[in-house]
């Protein structure tokens, strides 16, 4: 029963439909019904309070998305709209619940919650972040890593990618399942001593065989707030890498989202500090904790790290700070330097007010102070999301000059929001296949439709 509940969808399917369908029945019988002092009067009145509302809930709004930026981020232009019609809605529902009889006045206080709950669930879908009922309250919707299920790269015949090419081409192949699994496992913080909360990891179908050839691995990190499994629910990861796999003998990138933060709202900065060794965690315990029980290459280039918002400032620090671990980045929606509030408040926070050992965590002077590099940086930003796009022109321009392959795409229509990690994660993943040798797909990068390609200084989609 619990789990039925906890997979009801909530950006699709039968929840959000009667919502809708229920918030409408409920405004048309608002409507219909008259006013305690008639019916055209009153409804024109309720209607301009509505217009009122709505006008002056996008002034607030914009005023705190767009200038005082309280979210850290804009919410975009189609957040914004769709709060204002929320708000008019609801505006104009509340002017009915003042001038009505006791009927109209309970249809309209129902309506209401109908309403906010209906905006809310819209704000979602244009986000996509929360999936599920259980997304809501952090409930992890993967099982337990049963260790068993992993394979040995032991076989000589079979434990590089190239061998499992051959074999795939020549029909010899063993058996294995036709997709991959994701499982949720908590990686011990030996080193660290971190509190972080329960990872996931992707395996693809090799890697559920026996004698698995050893893969390339993907380490990639939600925003915050956020929970380690948000890449693979919210981020369709694991569907991803299955439809990469269908096309490449069974071979995709092991993908692992471990926990840089340690709560829902908590942010670590990625950093060693008074709040949590999560830089150790991430580089030192998680890392090795990989490669002692996962199939895995461990040569930096067949290697990526990478996240979305607050998991892509991360991955922008840690990269290139650890040339040694990662050879690639992926950033989606990453910011200028890691921050929680003001500049001010977070070195003074975290760093005793230590400005020196602050910059050691930016990612324009680690990319600096780390130059020459041979690493990729691949980083996506949403069309309404223009700071992400301030940030990722900064960065790109830096890590150009480095010497680094990068790879910058706006992606059409979405903001800072879980569509432009998608859109830009699924060229990500060709491209990292191609640079790991999985296989390459024959695209260039111009020729994925949601992509708009500001720079690329990369060869790496060429045949």
């Amino acid at each position: 029963m619990m789990d039925w509940f906890f997979n009801i969808q909530l950006l699709k399917g039968w929840l959000p439909t009667s919502l809708l369908v229920a918030t409408i029945i409920g405004l048309v019988i608002v409507v219909v019904l008259k006013s305690k002092d008639g019916w055209r009067d009153p409804l024109l009145k309720q209607l301009g309070w509505g217009v009122v509302g709505g006008l002056v809930g996008r002034v607030v709004v914009w005023l705190l998305s767009d200038v005082f930026m309280v979210f850290g981020v804009s919410l975009g232009s189609l957040v914004e709209t769709t709060i204002t019609y929320g708000l008019a809605v609801i505006s104009a529902l509340i002017a009915a619940c003042v001038d009505s009889g006791k009927l109209r006045r309970v249809v309209a206080i129902i309506t209401i919650v109908l309403a906010l709950v209906t905006c809310a669930l819209k704000v979602d879908g244009i986000y996509g972040e929360y999936t599920t009922l259980g997304s809501l309250f952090g409930h992890n919707q993967f099982s337990k890593l049963d260790p068993s299920i992993v394979g040995k790269a032991t076989d000589k015949s079979t434990d590089t990618v190239g061998k499992w090419e051959k074999l795939g081409k020549d029909g010899k192949l063993p058996t294995m399942p036709k997709q991959g699994q994701v499982h949720s496992i908590d990686i011990p913080a030996t080193q660290s001593h971190f509190k972080a909360r329960t990872a996931n990891v992707y395996l693809p179908p090799a890697a559920l065989t026996k004698n698995p050839p050893k893969l390339p691995v993907m380490i990639v990190m939600a925003g915050q707030p956020g929970t380690p499994d948000r890449f693979f629910a919210a981020g369709v990861l694991g569907q991803k890498l299955d439809a990469y796999a269908a096309k490449h003998y069974g071979l995709a990138p092991i993908a692992v989202s471990p926990d840089q933060n340690g709560s829902l709202t908590h942010n670590s900065l990625c950093a060693d500090t008074p709040a949590g060794n999560a830089e150790t965690y991430l580089t030192k315990d998680v890392t090795n904790w990989i490669k002692s029980n996962l199939p895995v290459e461990k040569s930096p280039d067949k290697w990526l790290i990478g996240g979305f918002s607050q998991g892509g400032t991360c991955a922008t620090q840690l990269g290139p700070a650890h040339p040694d671990l990662y050879g690639h980045i992926y950033s989606a929606g990453g910011e200028i330097e890691p921050t929680t509030g003001s500049h001010k408040s977070t070195v003074k926070k975290y760093f005793g007010g230590d400005e020196k050992a602050f910059d050691k965590h930016v990612p324009i002077k680690i990319i600096k102070r780390n130059a020459p590099s041979k690493q990729t940086w691949f980083s996506a930003a949403g069309q309404v999301d223009s700071k992400s796009q301030k940030n990722q022109k900064a960065i790109s321009k830096v890590a150009m000059d480095s010497g680094m392959s990068v790879t910058t795409v706006i992606v059409k229509g979405t903001g800072h929001d879980w569509h432009t990690v998608n859109a830009g994660m699924t060229a990500q993943i060709d491209m990292f296949g191609t640079e790991t040798g999985l296989g390459k797909t024959g695209k260039s990068i111009d020729s994925y439709p949601l992509l708009e390609v500001v720079s690329d200084n990369t060869n790496t989609f060429d045949d």
